[in-house]
């Protein structure tokens, strides 16, 4: 451990072996690590300033920041990087919590607005019909939406959460109808909104709040209460999530629910004027065709605009059609709510159309990310650390970034410099996991370059043996879809275990399925890498074929490259090692996740030992034995039977 902890506490009183928090939880193991921890949140919550805490897997550094946010008398919120993670504090940390303190507490959780029930689409929608296929899904909505309380679709967990009912059953900011709605007076949305401007401790995830941030800074209002404090949790996030929201988007599933929107709006409030709904089709088959146009598969590039691309003729007959139906919008607003409601987002989305065809905004870059059957657009500021410090930092007296993954080597320099952070406080709380003894990094040897083209072939070759040591139990991380289906194809003639492979389920249903088969090899790709826990002996191996640098010809890479070159700057060791060395540090992480866990680690990549650079990435990782030959990886697992 490092850092300044600053005035002495005495945490063991809540966080030691025979603390409070030991009475209420009695399989609680104290940690010296948590308990720094939670000395060093105390300390800045008291006397302000900025906090980078890296607390190792294991650290339990959630209630290492709670306990201190609920004793600090201060209006605290809390941001997760995940929506599960957000429930958890909510339904099991902090009803321990205020247990073990005793102290009465006002706590409440917020989500975006898509996350409750709308009350006035369900009883439109129900009254209108939907498709056939939506009819079940309706019914169970319309069961669920009598008993509910909070209103939070994840509650209805017979409903799946991309079924495509919801949207229909939820709100936008784009198609809410705010006070106007006739079921205003028991918004679901308003009622959480007015428990967490009570509340002493509120927890929200990143998207709100970078929502929120996005909001203010365009300074059209707010989402969330002013708060005298913020705990960060998942912190390595905030590059990402501050390019996204504090730059423009555009997506074909904007201009579809807007035409679908007025379409609905015109039957109910104009039904008789058919230019309407001539306009609102012809958005969405302009938007189809736009889609179309970009060609098959699912890829992220450049957003140019050129007068001799089929794409650039699509996207300007579609500004036309977009143009026209917020023309028509315009003049029959005054025949209802909703159509007014219709008119000022198409009045919204033509300016962010019209932005992107004038492709002129400095300092941002634009790119298009293509999916199966969508299409997103975006400009990204290419540095967001002044918006970082405007709107979120500066405004808060007290912030706290942690994060199992903030550091490079044993240096934080990498994260300041990207957040723009001058004078924070750093401090690390090493996990308390014993990696020398509970686990072992196996580095092949003989592989070829990660560029040759047999070299996922030559991975696979030299992973059989390690996941028939390891009894199947494997986690099989891919840098790329493309050796994801090289796996999923040549491994279940090569294994006897079962292969569940990325995308065949909802990631929630394929945890499952790995965790009760207990001899699962699963093959994932990024979403697999971080945010996934599972204990216990169902998972034991990991292997990662190669290290996670991102792929050069990603624009905003690019674009950030150019920038460093221009400024005299090293890309290679400033952005992407730095990058790549979080990004791994995350999938090793899914290895080691309780005292009684035990595994193995193999990184295929034979650059961590042909490279210079190798040693920053071995360095970053946790103190497990490496060895380089097969029959210790066998030797470890005849040492557990």
């Amino acid at each position: 451990m490092s850092g300044v902890i600053g005035e002495e506490e005495d945490w063991s009183v809540l966080l030691g072996q025979a603390g409070a928090l030991a009475q209420v939880l009695p399989q609680f193991r104290a940690r010296e690590q948590q308990q720094a921890m939670a000395a060093q949140v105390a300390h800045t919550l008291r006397v302000g300033g900025v906090a980078l805490i890296e607390a190792g897997t294991g650290t339990g550094k959630t209630f290492a920041y709670l306990l201190p946010a609920m004793l600090s008398g201060r209006k605290v919120l809390v941001s997760t990087g995940s929506k599960a993670l957000q429930d958890q504090i909510l339904e099991k940390d902090f009803p321990l919590l205020l247990r073990a303190t005793g102290k009465p507490l006002r706590v409440s959780r917020l989500k975006g607005r898509a996350n409750y029930l709308c009350r006035h689409r369900l009883q439109r929608f129900s009254a209108e019909g939907v498709a056939p296929a939506l009819a079940a899904p309706l019914a169970r909505v319309v069961d669920w939406a009598g008993q509910t309380r909070e209103g939070d679709v994840g509650e209805l967990t017979s409903v799946p959460e991309d079924s495509p009912v919801w949207p229909l059953v939820t709100s936008t900011r784009d198609n809410c109808l705010g006070s106007d709605c006739p079921e205003y007076g028991r918004c679901h949305v308003i009622e959480a909104r007015r428990q967490a401007q009570e509340a002493d401790i509120l927890v929200v995830n990143h998207h709100l709040l970078f929502s929120d941030l996005a909001l203010k800074a365009n300074g059209m209002g707010d989402l969330l209460p002013r708060v005298e404090a913020m705990v960060l949790d998942e912190a390595h996030q905030l590059l990402e999530l501050a390019g996204r929201y504090f730059g423009q988007q555009l997506s074909s599933h904007q201009l579809w629910d807007w035409a679908r929107d007025s379409r609905t709006e015109t039957l109910t409030e104009a039904g008789d004027d058919e230019c309407l709904l001539v306009a609102a089709a012809q958005v969405e088959t302009l938007t189809t065709a736009w889609r179309t146009a970009l060609g098959p598969g699912e890829e992220r590039g450049s957003w140019t605009l050129h007068t001799d691309k089929v794409q650039s003729v699509a996207f300007a007959r579609l500004r036309q059609a977009v143009a026209e139906l917020n023309q028509a919008l315009t003049a029959a607003a005054t025949r209802g709510k909703g159509l007014e409601q219709c008119a000022a987002r198409g009045a919204a989305l033509l300016a962010t159309v019209d932005f992107f065809t004038a492709h002129s905004a400095p300092n941002m870059v634009f790119w298009q990310e293509k999916k199966a059957r969508t299409v997103q657009i975006h400009a990204t500021p290419l540095d967001v650390a002044a918006s970082l410090q405007r709107h979120l930092l500066e405004p808060v007296e007290s912030v706290i970034l942690t994060s199992a993954t903030l550091r490079v080597g044993d240096s934080f320099a990498s994260t300041e410099r990207a957040l723009g952070l001058t004078g924070a406080s750093t401090f690390t709380a090493a996990s308390p996991f014993d990696y020398a003894r509970q686990s072992l990094l196996y580095l092949p040897p003989a592989l070829p370059e990660p560029n040759h083209p047999t070299y996922t072939h030559a991975c696979l070759e030299a992973a059989v043996p390690v996941i028939e040591a390891s009894g199947g139990r494997t986690f099989f991380l891919f840098t790329s879809h493309r050796a994801l289906q090289e796996a999923a194809a040549a491994l279940p003639q090569r294994l006897s275990f079962p292969i569940l492979v990325q995308g065949s389920m909802p990631r929630p249903r394929l945890l499952d399925r790995f965790r009760s088969l207990g001899n699962a090899v699963l093959l994932g790709a990024a979403s697999f890498w971080e945010g996934v826990d599972v204990q216990g002996e169902a998972l034991s191996c990991v292997i990662i074929d190669k290290l996670p640098f991102a792929n050069p010809a990603d624009p905003i890479l690019r674009a950030r490259t150019e920038q460093c070159q221009a400024a005299g700057g090293e890309p290679f060791r400033e952005l992407q090692i730095p990058q790549a060395v979080i990004a791994l540090r995350q999938g090793v992480g899914r290895l080691i996740r309780s005292e009684a866990d035990r595994g193995v680690l193999m990184l295929c990549d034979p650059r961590l030992r042909t490279k210079g650079y190798g040693r920053i990435f071995l360095d970053s990782l946790p103190p497990m034995r490496r060895v380089s030959g097969l029959e210790a990886v066998q030797a470890f697992w005849r040492e557990k039977a």
